[in-house]
């Protein structure tokens, strides 16, 4: 089977590429710049070079291929809007995929996605996954809610370096999963027919609160937190003065999960029959627990070695001064 993933640089893509080869599976990716995809050409993947916003781009990345699992999304930083590239791109794929016969279709949305119709990436997630439902294709949708990648520049990181960790009031607690076993669903999906015209939850063993993963932290890293408390009106001010500007958009977007995080509830859901039609062990996930312990156990293990280097270089440097400047 010839898959073509699209979003394959990103945290998850990345993920869902180096899975399905592991798997054996031919894997071409959509990347708008080669250059910076180097590493998915070393891993084994074929590379080609297109645009979601460029349809004329998209039949030849599409021909002989099996299967689409599209884990595209725009960036904050991007020069593209969410609309541009979250909805526009994303129709002007899915009718690709249609014309070009593609038998299997793998999209990720977010959970709880038509909940928020004023929150523009879920409003634009849950209007994808009416119009994929409605073209015909035969699709799996994928909704996670949160990865434990992000937390670590959110919470280890500043904890690490002693500065500041911003948690707004009331945050939702979040089922976080690591994007290695989201790609394990997204790729068995491929081979279970279950799976197919349906849509599942795909979260973490559960939900977490912010100050539950800065108490951790904190024990792991045997450091204090420096925590601020950022109130809901100030970021939806910030969200504001964002709108006013064309380059930011996408950050007053991005700001529009506040919400989501608002609102206070779990973002979780239950995952025992989603195990069970995938075939997959909720034993073989990684928690977030063992996740940071893995983090803080490397990271801690290399600034120590790090700090024994620079005593050792003091100490050299130190004797080096006395030999140079004998005493009399």
């Amino acid at each position: 089977m010839s898959v073509l993933i699209v979003g394959a640089t990103g945290t998850l893509g990345r993920q869902v590429t180096r899975r399905a080869l592991d798997e054996g599976y031919e894997v071409r990716c959509l990347v708008r710049s080669p250059k910076k995809a180097t590493f998915l050409k070393e891993w084994g993947a074929e590379l080609v070079t297109g645009n979601l916003c460029n349809p004329d781009s998209l039949p030849k990345a599409l021909e002989g291929v099996t299967a689409v699992i599209d884990a595209a999304t725009a960036r904050a930083t991007d020069s593209l809007t969410i609309r541009q590239v979250d909805w526009d791109g994303k129709v002007n794929l899915i009718k690709a995929a249609k014309a070009a016969g593609v038998e299997r279709y793998i999209f990720f949305s977010i959970l709880d996605a038509e909940k928020f119709p004023d929150v523009p990436l879920m409003d634009i997630k849950a209007c994808t996954e009416k119009f994929l439902a409605q073209c015909g294709l035969n699709y799996t949708i994928l909704r996670p809610c949160g990865f434990l990648q992000g937390l670590i520049g959110q919470y280890a990181i500043p904890i690490l370096e002693n500065q500041a960790v911003w948690v707004m009031g009331d945050t939702a607690p979040t089922a976080y999963m690591d994007t290695i076993d989201i790609a394990k669903f997204a790729v068995r999906a491929l081979k279970v027919s279950e799976t197919e015209g349906k849509i599942f939850p795909v979260v973490g063993s559960r939900a977490w609160a912010a100050e539950e993963i800065i108490q951790l932290c904190e024990r792991l890293s045997g450091r204090e937190a420096k925590v601020t408390r950022m109130p809901i009106g100030v970021l939806r001010g910030v969200r504001g003065v964002a709108r006013f500007f064309q380059w930011t958009w996408n950050i007053a977007d991005r700001l529009a999960f506040t919400e989501v995080v608002a609102t206070g509830k779990p973002l979780n859901a239950p995952m025992d029959d989603v195990y069970a039609t995938f075939g997959l062990d909720r034993k073989d996930m990684t928690t977030l627990e063992s996740y940071m312990q893995d983090y803080f156990s490397r990271i801690m293990k290399k600034l120590k070695e790090v700090e024994f280097a620079q005593a050792e270089a003091k100490k050299k440097q130190e004797n080096k001064k006395k030999k140079t400047y004998p005493r009399f």
